[in-house]
């Protein structure tokens, strides 16, 4: 391997300025070689994101926001969370991509081309709520494994497509059609080509409600690329882990679809509550569906300071998974007592409600701010982690920030 003998000093010290140390030996690196910590690309400028965004993971890419950037009523890209499985897919020609509907339950495998689906589809437009079903993982005790998701792996944009049951009506439906299974264009991390990352599903029900769409736009854009382009699966008020990226295949099946990460304790908790720790056997472990009641107050920032007789306004959003939320309140006093906030009614079913509340201080100290979401079943946020599950799924605990009055 050429080597160089020389390298200016001004671009050894720029590396060592981004490595934060001192690059040793920089000097006898080969030709053109730049060090592995400076080799995976800037996910910000990659992603087209705000870098404030936490990244929890770069082998898939796995990426979350923070709390007072979800203020937007309808969350736009450079806030949206990044889940992945596998490996983006790395060359996409939409010129060739087609989407193929098969399965022991289709009455006729076809094919479409991107185009065909825009051209013989109404499409539909509507702003729905997705969130992974770990988010809030880290919260757990004892931990579970997995990405350690704080409060910001939920988003709400608007997602243009046609509808996923207008496509599989087209193709035909079998009377024993019972589950739908995803198999998207994403490479495994091991690159087996025989290994999918993931290819979940839901049952019939959920793939024929009017809101569960084949999209192409996200917030009237072509979808990103970490985002699913040029199609992927949108079903709110779900795991995002239904709404599968980069949708080549759909399979109409007869039995619960058993593609990849859809058996095992793969986004499912126990039936039944179980103690903190305890090993839970699969047939002993639900599919989660409907995600529960949540809220999040997305201004002001947790650590605000407010002068003594100031009031404070807060904001955030609230979400029910299929239900609505029914009412919203904030607590200053950990729960003790209750004060309703105003709650708005979603712009369509599955987007999340904004909610407000101006709060007053009785006086000089620290307080904490607590929200909780009731949904209309009557189900509220429970104040603090909810059952312990062996994945840390579905936490929903009362969101909190902290606020000094001086």
């Amino acid at each position: 391997m050429k080597r160089r003998f020389f390298i200016e000093k001004a671009t050894l010290a720029s590396m060592s300025t981004v490595l934060g140390a001192e690059l040793v030996f920089g000097a006898k690196m080969p030709e053109g070689y730049t060090p592995l910590a400076l080799q995976d690309p800037n996910p910000f400028e990659l992603f087209s994101l705000d870098n404030r965004m936490s990244v929890l993971n770069n082998k898939p890419w796995n990426i979350e926001a923070k709390a007072h950037l979800l203020n937007d009523k309808v969350t736009p890209n450079k806030y949206m969370f990044i889940r992945n499985n596998g490996i983006i897919p790395e060359k996409i020609d939409v010129t060739s991509w087609t989407l193929t509907i098969d399965g022991e339950s289709v009455k006729k495998q076809k094919t479409y081309t991107l185009a065909e689906l825009k051209s013989k589809f109404k499409q539909h437009t509507y702003q729905l709520t997705l969130e992974c079903g770990g988010n809030g993982r880290s919260e757990f005790d004892p931990p579970a494994k997995g990405n350690q998701w704080t409060i910001g792996a939920v988003s709400c944009a608007n997602w243009t497509g046609v509808r996923l049951r207008d496509v599989l009506e087209d193709a035909g439906i079998k009377s024993d059609a019972v589950y739908v299974g995803y198999h998207a264009a994403d490479v495994h991390l091991s690159r087996n080509p025989q290994k999918e990352p993931i290819s979940r599903g839901a049952p019939m029900a959920k793939a024929l409600q009017d809101e569960t769409l084949l999209a192409f736009q996200m917030n009237g854009e072509d979808i990103p690329v970490a985002h699913g382009y040029p199609l992927r699966l949108v079903a709110g008020g779900w795991p995002a882990s239904v709404s599968g990226k980069w949708i080549k295949r759909i399979s109409i099946r007869n039995k619960e679809h058993d593609g990849a990460k859809m058996g095992g304790s793969s986004y499912r908790v126990p039936c039944k509550p179980v103690a903190a720790g305890e090993k839970v056997a699969e047939e002993d472990m639900c599919i989660i569906e409907s995600m529960p009641v949540k809220s999040l107050i997305t201004y002001p920032m947790s650590g605000a300071i407010l002068k003594k007789g100031k009031p404070l306004s807060i904001n955030g959003h609230a979400w029910a998974g299929e239900l609505e939320v029914s009412k919203m309140e904030y607590s200053i006093d950990f729960g003790a007592t209750w004060k309703n906030c105003s709650l708005e009614k979603p712009v369509n079913r599955l987007a999340w409600q904004h909610f407000a509340a101006v709060i007053d201080f009785p006086k000089e100290g620290y307080y904490e701010v607590w929200a909780r979401a009731t949904d209309t079943n009557g189900k509220a946020q429970p104040m603090l982690v909810p059952g312990w599950n062996p994945k840390g799924y579905l936490n929903n605990a009362c969101h909190r920030i902290a606020v000094k009055v001086v």
